[in-house]
């Protein structure tokens, strides 16, 4: 635990901490909810805006399809009741950059209600319940200038939203940074938003409070607002709940407001007293008819949904038999996962393949800021790899100059072809455009072109082990005398000895043969 949080050990032996999340998702439409405008990062400033996306007049918004469909398939992946009536709602309020003056949201009829979802903190399940997802559109973006004026850029305004709102479930800055993370894999599971938080298409407020143990009612609420990643979530709500303890221990009371999360000094500042329902007015949006959903629509929303996470990870673990880090590490994104499932399927052995991916494929793609959704080197090139080090062609040490050899020979092929995949193709898409364009670097050529192999010569074997045990007298009366981890250090040698180029497997025989 961080040592900002270490302060609350003490103060939850007297407090419980009580955790809700309102974790805002950008939906992965090409255009806006209620508009045609292309929803687009980066672009310049108020090049995405139309008379309906600020609200002009006379206009009439008209509803995204597929907005109304991911929240369907986001609800059904999260055990959520899908509304068959749902309605949108007005919530007035005057900021600068919501030219309309008022935001379109759902409010007493939300399209999905009553669900729940997993996470997993220090090896113990929790189910942290869903209360409801709704629909709504962004506001647009204040920008401040260091001279002190202030821009508005009206771009993101009627960029499509949904908001999932958690039940106060969450009792540590863990469980809400879990709960966070299993909220971002899920969608990216679904495609229904690509969770970039760098680029604000994941966020989150967060309401917390605390209250003495053993009591019933919530203590006062307080709102973090526009929190965008992982760690500054789990680190806002600890300084939150160090600071609401101090408070109280001092004898005063907490206020219900809205505060903000400085990154840079790690602490919460006050923005504003916290807004109740009543204060935004809301009403029935006129201009938008209600939503009756057919249910067979819903049925075949259910039926195209994705393996989710959770049970890929627990098929993993039962059906394929790789460690607990693995399935988890391989289940957390759907492109890694595709990509493992699509290397066992050429022939890969399971728990071959997840080390590979674990360790040097993701230490290449680390450096190079990949992602398996865009990986140079396709599944069936690595368990071409597996299977030349199983059959004893190159053994472990060779292998990992085939593969990276290998790796920089597709990735330079990608590089200089006219074909750019990008991750937004989808991990087997991306595979598919790749394979004609690396097709001529596998394991065996690049063995060839760097003249590795491995010797299983017996005679050149037992000459170089015999050869390190008469440099090593009393190193071979340790092991014979019973230190057997002197194992390692023969085999070791006798590699050192041969350039890595003889069997280790029939080292290590030999050695056991020739010291009994």
């Amino acid at each position: 635990m961080s040592a900002q949080a270490k302060p609350q050990d003490k103060a939850n032996q007297k407090y419980e901490t009580v955790i809700g999340l309102e974790v805002h998702a950008q939906m992965r439409t090409e255009t806006k909810i209620f508009c045609g405008c292309r929803v687009e990062f980066g672009a310049a400033p108020n090049t995405l805006t139309c008379p309906v996306s600020t609200g002009m007049p006379g206009v009439l918004p008209v509803l995204h399809r597929k907005a109304l469909e991911f929240s369907i398939r986001t609800g059904l992946a999260m055990d959520c009741k899908i509304a068959p009536f749902s309605r949108f709602a007005r919530k007035n309020y005057f900021y600068p950059d919501l030219p309309k003056g008022y935001q379109i949201s759902q409010y007493e009829l939300p399209i999905c209600e009553h669900g729940h979802i997993d996470i997993e903190v220090e090896g113990a399940t929790k189910r942290i319940g869903i209360t409801r997802i709704h629909m709504e559109d962004d506001a647009g973006k204040n920008i401040h200038d260091p001279s002190g004026v202030s821009l508005v850029d009206l771009n993101r305004t009627g960029t499509p939203l949904m908001e999932i709102v958690s039940e106060p479930d969450m009792r540590t800055p863990e469980e809400a940074g879990a709960y966070m993370r299993k909220i971002r894999t899920i969608v990216r599971y679904l495609g229904v938003s690509d969770g970039n938080m760098e680029q604000g298409s994941l966020r989150c407020d967060a309401n917390i409070s605390i209250r003495p143990v053993g009591q019933v009612e919530f203590g006062t609420k307080v709102e973090l607002k526009n929190i965008n990643s992982f760690r500054f979530v789990e680190r806002a709500i600890a300084y939150e709940i160090k600071r609401q303890t101090s408070v109280i221990e001092r004898g005063g009371e907490i206020v219900q407001e809205t505060r903000l999360y400085d990154t840079d000094r790690n602490i919460t500042v006050s923005m504003r007293a916290k807004e109740e329902a009543h204060d935004y007015r809301y009403f029935p949006d006129p201009d938008l008819v209600p939503m009756v959903v057919d249910p067979k629509w819903i049925e075949e929303i259910r039926a195209g949904l994705p393996e989710l996470p959770d049970v890929k990870r627990k098929r993993y673990l039962n059906d394929l038999e790789i460690s607990e880090d693995a399935a988890a590490f391989i289940s957390e994104e759907r492109a890694t996962a595709e990509w493992f499932e699509a290397a066992v399927d050429k022939g890969g052995e399971p728990k071959s393949v997840a080390n590979w991916m674990m360790g040097e494929l993701t230490r290449r793609l680390n450096d190079d800021k990949l992602s398996f959704a865009n990986c140079p080197v396709i599944p069936i090139k690595l368990v071409e790899l597996i299977n030349d080090i199983d059959s004893g062609k190159i053994n472990a040490r060779q292998g990992k100059t085939v593969f990276n050899s290998l790796y920089d020979r597709c990735k330079s092929m990608i590089e200089e072809s006219p074909v750019k995949p990008s991750p937004a193709d989808g991990s087997l898409a991306f595979i598919g455009k790749v394979e004609p364009v690396t097709s001529r670097a596998t394991s065996s050529v690049i063995r060839e072109e760097l003249g590795i192999k491995q010797s299983t010569d017996t005679g050149t074997i037992e000459k170089a082990v015999q050869e390190v045990l008469d440099k090593n007298p009393d190193e071979v009366e340790r092991f014979r005398g019973g230190d057997q981890k002197l194992m390692g250090f023969f085999v070791g040698q006798v590699m050192k000895a041969t350039r890595g180029e003889v069997d280790a497997k029939t080292v290590n025989e030999m050695i056991k043969k020739k010291l009994g």
